[in-house]
């Protein structure tokens, strides 16, 4: 049993209450289909142990996962000071995700070209270690699904273009670590903007016209007005 005496918010967790011990991880799913989140998760993270360096469950219930903690520090604590090598090991390891076999997620039939989609990927999401800038781990797959490679390149590019514009000149360092044809600006910026217009219409959802709602439509516009 976790004491929560003891546990501790964790930094970045925007969607979900996440508390750590630095034992383990409890994360509270909440917000809209948080039980369908909490499944997806639970089961990527049970299939993926053995193909890539996610987090081990210990136990569930019906709202809360507990998860074995990983070290390492959170790639976007890292990114400003050594942005190349940071964006180079998240390009490194976006390959890996999408070599993972998509029946990982689902025994059905998939279309041609689809991979294993994170959803929410980028240095936010992958820890390292601090001294080498290898990965230690990649967290919160509760967005995960089949879909195109795209989805995850364009969104990691948000995350630097957003939050970390003094290091959107190192992005080729992430594209040339993917390696393969990087897409067209026209559709990396397609990709950020439906899932801006996703994520704005999940806030709706939780609470209509509240602040994350007019937060997303606010990004959503910046986002437009970028150019490559």
């Amino acid at each position: 049993m976790v004491d929560d005496l003891w546990m501790r918010p964790l930094k970045h967790g925007y969607t979900n209450s996440t508390l750590g011990d630095g034992a383990v991880v409890e994360k509270t799913y909440e917000g809209p289909d948080a039980d369908l989140r909490l499944r997806r998760e639970r089961t990527l993270l049970t299939r993926l142990q053995d193909e890539l360096p996610v987090p081990p469950v210990h136990a569930a219930t019906t709202a809360t996962l507990t998860l074995g903690f990983m070290a390492g520090t959170p790639g976007q604590d890292l990114l400003e000071a050594q942005p190349a090598a940071v964006l180079a090991s998240c390009g490194e390891l976006l390959r890996r995700i999408h070599m993972v076999a998509p029946d990982v997620l689902t025994a059905g039939r998939h279309e041609a070209g689809e991979v294993l989609v994170h959803g929410d990927f980028g240095p936010n999401n992958v820890l390292l270690n601090p001294d080498t800038l290898e990965v230690t781990a990649v967290v919160d797959w509760e967005f995960a699904h089949l879909g195109a490679p795209v989805e995850d390149l364009a969104w990691c590019e948000w995350i630097v273009r957003m939050h970390h514009p003094g290091c959107v000149h190192a992005l080729n360092h992430f594209f040339r670590a993917y390696g393969g044809q990087v897409p067209t600006w026209a559709d990396r910026r397609a990709a950020m903007l439906a899932r801006c217009e996703q994520l704005r219409q999940f806030c709706d959802r939780w609470e209509a016209n509240g602040p994350g709602m007019r937060q997303w439509k606010e990004r959503t516009a910046m986002t437009a007005s970028w150019s490559e």
